[in-house]
């Protein structure tokens, strides 16, 4: 088995500071991706992907993105839910990565909903 060096330590610290924040409730946003075996193979992945690539792009240290299994929704694959802090949470549905990066623009930077992938806001409401 390789020992651990420095560098490694280093790596797995800064991968897991989303982790920290999110325990400590520091987070402005939180981003889920359903990633159940239903959202997978509806394209999940490149939906994470996208989120990654925006979100360092962004440099912002206030947003979590985590992943969770299926939302119950299998027709509606691949979705993503949006908790900004102080508002109902969103679903957004029936993703790619173009819809994905206009909700990480207009919604999770600036704090507008994008209503036309939305199928719901907060526990039970329809959008």
């Amino acid at each position: 088995m390789a020992k651990l060096r420095i560098e490694d330590l280093k790596k797995i610290k800064e991968s897991m500071a989303g982790t920290v924040n999110l325990r400590a409730g520091d987070q402005r946003v939180k981003i889920t991706v359903h990633m159940g075996t239903c959202g997978i193979a509806a394209g999940a992945r490149k939906i994470m992907n996208a989120l990654l690539q925006k979100l360092e792009k962004s440099g912002a240290s206030d947003i979590i993105l985590t992943s969770s299994g299926c939302a119950g929704l299998c027709n509606h694959e691949p979705m993503i839910t949006v908790e900004v802090r102080e508002s109902a949470p969103v679903k957004y549905v029936k993703l790619d990565p173009e819809k994905t990066e206009k909700i990480f623009d207009e919604h999770i930077m600036k704090g507008n909903p994008v209503s036309e992938y939305a199928l719901s806001m907060g526990s039970e409401t329809t959008y």
